[in-house]
């Protein structure tokens, strides 16, 4: 084989190698690229959740203050139908009670 020859396939040969390590190294840089990528939108997602979270978490304790305040409304209402019969039904027993001593 001539100089020439081996000079060209020890040229080929680096030039491959060179090209090579130029491919791995992109492929290193898409893969890095690829996981920040990655990580940044996992980060946008969670982030995301969080804020709709909060959002649902506010809007149930809201519908829970309504409701409250509606039962708190309700229950009010029963108990002073319920104290006015007790205090009618105390009259009454105190009526009898003297009746029952005075007359007695």
């Amino acid at each position: 084989m001539s100089f020439e020859a081996i000079k060209g396939i020890s040229d080929a040969e680096v030039l491959a190698k060179t090209r090579v390590s130029e491919a791995e190294a992109q492929a290193k840089q898409m893969l890095q690229d690829a996981e920040a990528a990655g990580k940044a939108a996992v980060e946008a997602a969670s982030i995301r959740a969080d804020n709709e979270l909060k959002e649902l978490r506010r809007k149930a304790d809201e519908q829970t203050a309504e409701k409250t305040a509606v039962l708190d409304g309700e229950f009010a209402s029963e108990a002073a139908a319920l104290r006015s019969k007790a205090e009618q039904k105390l009259e009454a027993a105190a009526a009898l009670i003297v009746e029952r001593i005075v007359g007695g």
